[in-house]
């Protein structure tokens, strides 16, 4: 049997989200597929047909279906300079030349999309990073660049572990942008309690251990990769996490607000969209991904929990485990 046929067989723990042939069927249905014969007609009264939902189609053929200044808040995780197959879907690495000309290709026509107020967050890697802040600069103004350690991988012989990634944030009016550090205070725990009066200076004493909250910094080392054990893990080579994209959420958009990722992938920006009370579009060329990002949309209606997110604070990598051995 050929292994691009071969179902995978999986550990009865493996938590991995899957699609059967009878929900592939009944998703369908939730998608919005486009048609090409017919010439958009990108104004507001058209925007209805597609918040809350999930466009099946090419980023370039979509864009033309939307208005301009739709967006509260864009988040975008195209293909990184790499050679990957994204079910079937080959995307292939080029020169650092041929990737600007990729990103130019409709990276200003995304854009567009955003309200005069809006937010961009752009995920990369270390070898398009460059790139990407060219991209930016160009139709954004940059106001700061978010390394996130990526825990993942077995790493490599001849060269460091790649760790790291990267997401650009820049707004399209540096001096009138929504931004709440309140919704992203990380909850760490204190190694050196500190105490003036007998009292805690700045952090908070409890049965389950010391902690503080602290204000985000630009490097985020509490983020872990979806894998096989993980409610929210996919087959899709490239998921991001839901608790990344939370911060991202909460710092840039309020309740109610509209984000869009024009290549959704999975899902994880619709999802964790939806689980935060905004509302969302998203596109994605392949079908496949689409019906799992709906399949996740209707998991979502009964659970609205984000791993590593509770109580309105982020909490340190592995902090639940420190908790049950504290108990």
């Amino acid at each position: 049997m050929r292994e691009d046929t071969m179902e995978k067989i999986r550990a009865q723990r493996n938590r991995t989200i899957t699609l059967t042939e009878e929900e592939k069927k009944e998703l369908r249905n939730s998608i919005v597929v486009l048609d090409r014969s017919v010439i958009p007609e990108p104004v507001e009264g058209q925007l209805s047909k597609y918040i809350d939902k999930t466009i099946n189609a090419s980023l370039l053929d979509a864009l033309p279906f939307l208005p301009d200044a739709f967006a509260d808040l864009i988040i975008i995780d195209p293909p990184y300079n790499l050679t990957k197959d994204f079910n079937g879907n080959k995307f292939n690495a080029r020169s650092e030349e041929a990737y600007d000309e990729y990103l130019a290709s409709w990276f200003p026509q995304v854009c567009k999309k955003l309200k005069p107020k809006g937010s961009l967050y752009l995920c990369g890697d270390w070898k398009c990073t460059s790139s990407l802040q060219r991209a930016m600069e160009k139709e954004l103004t940059v106001l700061n660049r978010i390394t996130w350690q990526r825990e993942k991988g077995r790493g490599a012989k001849a060269n460091w572990k790649n760790g790291m990634e990267d997401i650009w944030f820049g707004v399209k009016n540096p001096d009138d942008y929504y931004f709440d550090v309140e919704a992203v205070k990380q909850k760490r725990r204190v190694i050196a309690p500190y105490k003036v009066d007998g009292k805690p200076k700045d952090w908070e004493e409890s049965d389950d251990g010391n902690y503080r909250l602290t204000y985000p910094s630009n490097f985020w080392d509490d983020i872990s990769v979806p894998f096989w054990s993980m409610p929210e893990n996919t087959d899709h080579p490239t998921q991001k996490p839901e608790k990344l994209y939370a911060k991202l959420i909460l710092a840039s958009s309020r309740p109610g607000d509209l984000v869009f990722d024009p290549f959704l992938g999975s899902g994880t920006a619709s999802v964790v969209a939806k689980k935060l009370g905004r509302h969302y579009c998203g596109i994605e060329m392949n079908e496949e991904y689409c019906l799992l990002a709906q399949k996740r949309l209707a998991m979502a209606e009964k659970d609205k929990s984000i791993q590593g997110y509770s109580d309105g604070v982020f909490w340190e990598r592995n902090t639940a485990q420190f908790q049950k051995k504290q108990g």
